[in-house]
């Protein structure tokens, strides 16, 4: 059974499926989609693999933590335009250090956005 799979048959249901759980946890979408839809809150079984993604963290950051997912910044560091949103959607500000420097040395069109923002 694929992640996609497991997580199809557990909104059919509606529930938690913890057999499933392994499962999905995967998948970084379907573990990001499982810990809003179906547990509506933070899975930490699901973080290691959602913090893969640049995607995934941002939103597991924004929707389920509600604030900075430290686990996923380096996933997001190397995306610029996820990097933008989480400075300013997430941590509402600067980014750390890392993740700050990373954005400037990109210069790109988002690069110039933060700057912006953070001033």
């Amino acid at each position: 059974m694929t992640p996609k799979q497991a997580y199809e048959k557990v909104i059919i249901l509606g529930k938690r499926i913890p057999k499933l759980e392994p499962i999905i946890s995967k998948d970084a979408l379907y573990g990001f989609y499982y810990a809003r839809h179906i547990i509506e809150g933070r899975w930490e079984l699901g973080e290691p693999t959602i913090s893969q993604d640049a995607f995934c963290s941002y939103c597991y950051a924004f929707d389920i933590i509600k604030g900075r997912f430290i686990l996923g910044e380096a996933a997001i560091s190397k995306n610029t335009y996820w990097s933008y949103f989480y400075a300013q959607d997430v941590i509402r500000g600067r980014l750390p250090d890392f993740m700050h420097n990373q954005m400037i040395l990109s210069n790109d069109e988002y690069t110039k956005e933060y700057v912006k923002f953070i001033q």
